[in-house]
Protein backbone atom coordinates (compact mmCIF):
# COMPACT_ATOMS: atom_id res chain seq x y z
CA UNK A 1 0.00 0.00 0.00
CA UNK A 2 1.64 3.26 -1.17
CA UNK A 3 0.55 6.62 1.01
CA UNK A 4 0.91 9.93 -1.05
CA UNK A 5 1.11 13.15 0.56
CA UNK A 6 0.84 16.01 -0.92
CA UNK A 7 3.44 19.12 0.35
CA UNK A 8 1.83 22.62 0.53
CA UNK A 9 4.27 25.22 -0.56
CA UNK A 10 3.44 28.90 -1.97
CA UNK A 11 3.70 29.09 -5.92
CA UNK A 12 5.47 31.28 -8.19
CA UNK A 13 3.02 33.78 -8.33
CA UNK A 14 2.24 34.28 -4.17
CA UNK A 15 6.14 34.85 -3.77
CA UNK A 16 6.10 37.60 -6.29
CA UNK A 17 2.87 38.87 -4.97
CA UNK A 18 4.43 39.38 -1.09
CA UNK A 19 7.61 40.57 -2.89
CA UNK A 20 5.88 43.17 -4.87
CA UNK A 21 3.90 44.27 -1.38
CA UNK A 22 6.53 44.76 0.72
CA UNK A 23 8.62 46.77 -2.42
CA UNK A 24 5.83 48.97 -2.08
CA UNK A 25 5.64 48.97 1.80
CA UNK A 26 9.73 50.34 1.86
CA UNK A 27 8.89 52.59 -0.79
CA UNK A 28 6.12 54.38 1.07
CA UNK A 29 7.96 53.71 4.32
CA UNK A 30 11.86 55.26 2.31
CA UNK A 31 9.53 58.47 1.43
CA UNK A 32 7.67 59.64 4.32
CA UNK A 33 11.17 59.23 6.20
CA UNK A 34 12.97 61.81 3.30
CA UNK A 35 10.04 64.25 3.72
CA UNK A 36 10.62 64.00 7.53
CA UNK A 37 14.64 64.56 6.96
CA UNK A 38 13.76 67.60 4.44
CA UNK A 39 11.36 69.25 6.63
CA UNK A 40 13.54 69.21 9.53
CA UNK A 41 15.98 70.83 7.77
CA UNK A 42 13.86 73.07 6.78
CA UNK A 43 12.90 73.90 9.90
CA UNK A 44 16.83 74.02 11.47
CA UNK A 45 17.55 76.54 8.43
CA UNK A 46 14.57 79.27 9.81
CA UNK A 47 16.11 78.51 13.14
CA UNK A 48 19.72 78.80 12.38
CA UNK A 49 18.93 82.02 10.21
CA UNK A 50 16.56 83.55 13.61
CA UNK A 51 20.25 82.67 15.63
CA UNK A 52 22.38 84.49 13.08
CA UNK A 53 20.36 87.19 12.74
CA UNK A 54 20.76 87.94 16.11
CA UNK A 55 24.36 87.68 15.62
CA UNK A 56 24.70 90.29 13.78
CA UNK A 57 22.84 92.64 15.41
CA UNK A 58 25.27 91.89 18.54
CA UNK A 59 27.92 93.01 15.94
CA UNK A 60 26.37 96.06 15.06
CA UNK A 61 25.76 96.74 19.16
CA UNK A 62 29.09 96.37 19.83
CA UNK A 63 30.83 97.86 16.54
CA UNK A 64 28.40 100.45 16.17
CA UNK A 65 27.91 99.35 12.73
CA UNK A 66 26.70 96.13 10.27
CA UNK A 67 29.28 93.89 9.07
CA UNK A 68 30.61 93.70 5.46
CA UNK A 69 30.24 90.18 5.05
CA UNK A 70 29.41 86.84 7.24
CA UNK A 71 32.99 86.26 7.77
CA UNK A 72 33.17 89.54 10.00
CA UNK A 73 31.13 87.32 12.57
CA UNK A 74 33.90 84.87 12.97
CA UNK A 75 36.93 86.64 12.14
CA UNK A 76 37.97 90.11 13.85
CA UNK A 77 37.47 93.40 11.01
CA UNK A 78 39.76 95.25 13.20
CA UNK A 79 36.95 97.33 14.44
CA UNK A 80 36.94 99.07 17.67
CA UNK A 81 34.45 97.61 20.32
CA UNK A 82 34.82 93.85 18.36
CA UNK A 83 34.16 91.24 21.07
CA UNK A 84 34.00 88.20 18.65
CA UNK A 85 33.99 85.75 17.51
CA UNK A 86 29.80 85.62 17.08
CA UNK A 87 29.61 82.81 15.09
CA UNK A 88 31.82 79.65 14.13
CA UNK A 89 32.14 78.92 10.81
CA UNK A 90 30.34 76.29 10.09
CA UNK A 91 27.28 78.31 11.27
CA UNK A 92 27.06 80.32 8.00
CA UNK A 93 25.82 77.15 6.10
CA UNK A 94 22.62 75.95 5.82
CA UNK A 95 21.82 72.37 6.65
CA UNK A 96 21.31 71.99 3.16
CA UNK A 97 25.32 72.21 2.72
CA UNK A 98 24.99 75.75 0.87
CA UNK A 99 26.53 78.94 2.24
CA UNK A 100 23.90 81.36 4.01
CA UNK A 101 23.79 84.41 1.47
CA UNK A 102 23.72 88.02 3.40
CA UNK A 103 22.44 91.33 1.71
CA UNK A 104 23.34 94.57 2.54
CA UNK A 105 20.72 96.47 2.89
CA UNK A 106 17.91 93.90 2.83
CA UNK A 107 14.53 94.39 1.28
CA UNK A 108 12.68 94.64 4.33
CA UNK A 109 15.66 96.19 6.19
CA UNK A 110 18.94 96.90 6.85
CA UNK A 111 20.33 93.32 6.45
CA UNK A 112 18.83 90.14 5.12
CA UNK A 113 19.80 86.73 5.56
CA UNK A 114 18.87 84.14 2.73
CA UNK A 115 19.01 80.64 2.78
CA UNK A 116 17.98 78.54 -0.51
CA UNK A 117 16.08 75.62 0.53
CA UNK A 118 16.94 72.04 -0.47
CA UNK A 119 17.65 72.69 -4.00
CA UNK A 120 20.02 75.39 -3.57
CA UNK A 121 18.58 77.71 -6.00
CA UNK A 122 16.45 80.80 -5.83
CA UNK A 123 12.95 80.62 -5.84
CA UNK A 124 11.35 77.08 -5.33
CA UNK A 125 8.05 75.50 -3.21
CA UNK A 126 7.97 74.15 -0.48
CA UNK A 127 11.31 72.71 1.45
CA UNK A 128 12.80 74.17 -1.75
CA UNK A 129 11.90 77.72 -1.52
CA UNK A 130 14.28 80.54 0.01
CA UNK A 131 13.95 81.13 3.59
CA UNK A 132 14.61 84.55 4.56
CA UNK A 133 15.17 86.72 7.77
CA UNK A 134 14.26 89.22 9.19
Amino acid sequence: MKIHSRQGGFSLVEIMIVIVLIGGIVALVANRVMNSKAQGDYRLAQVQLDTLAGKVDQFRSDTGRLPDSLEQLVTSPGLQGWLGPYAQAKELVDPFGTPIEYRRPGSNGPFELVSLGADGAPGGDSFNADIRKP
